[in-house]
């Protein structure tokens, strides 16, 4: 997606060579109408898929799978990084490591919310080492339901958790894929 890349160009920050901060209009402050046009992106590559959920971890996945979701005309769930004290036995969790915070969580779904004859989208902001996503399709496997792939919006390919979870079958559609970055430079594929 061209728009993204000129985006992430003109108001993204890279910080080292691993971390690209774009919390001008993606996670920190959103722009409603270019999330709008992302989630119109990943719903037209995922379209007669059959998706029935969007499937996302709080919180920056949570505005880009909204938008995918509406496209799609579609529930969109969101994993919780914590279990809520209202939230009942049935549930399905997994446990996530999160790079940019530097420690382990527990993410959870409501079985209310996901279960076997459910086909879903799961849609997230980054994709670096993979983790949330891992956690994610974890999540899908123990609800019994069918993975139609994963919309990503940012997938930072060096880092290696996308091709990893291709070769295990996974389809990931990424609207840009950053090849290697510096505080310099960003390459996109």
């Amino acid at each position: 997606m061209q728009k993204l890349k000129q985006k992430i160009l003109s108001e993204g920050r890279v910080i080292g060579n691993s971390v690209l901060k774009v919390d001008s209009f993606l996670n920190h402050q959103i722009d409603p109408k270019f999330m709008l046009e992302m989630g119109n992106e990943l719903a037209a590559r995922f379209a007669g898929e059959g998706i029935t959920r969007i499937l996302t971890v709080e919180a920056s996945g949570i505005a880009v799978a909204l938008t995918t979701g509406l496209s799609l005309g579609v529930p969109v769930v969101f994993a919780k990084k914590g279990r809520a004290s209202t939230q009942n036995n049935n549930i399905y969790s997994a446990r996530i490591y999160s790079f940019t915070r530097q420690e382990a969580v527990d993410i959870f779904v409501s079985d209310k919310f996901l279960g076997p004859r459910d086909t879903v989208l799961i849609v997230d902001d980054f994709l670096a080492h993979g983790e949330a996503l891992r956690g994610l399709l974890e999540l899908v496997d123990r609800a019994g339901a069918r993975l139609a792939g994963a919309g990503i919006v940012i997938e930072k390919v060096f880092q290696g958790g996308g091709a990893a979870l291709r070769e295990r079958g996974v389809r990931i559609e990424s609207l840009a894929a950053i090849k290697s970055m510096s505080e310099e430079c960003v390459e996109f594929i």
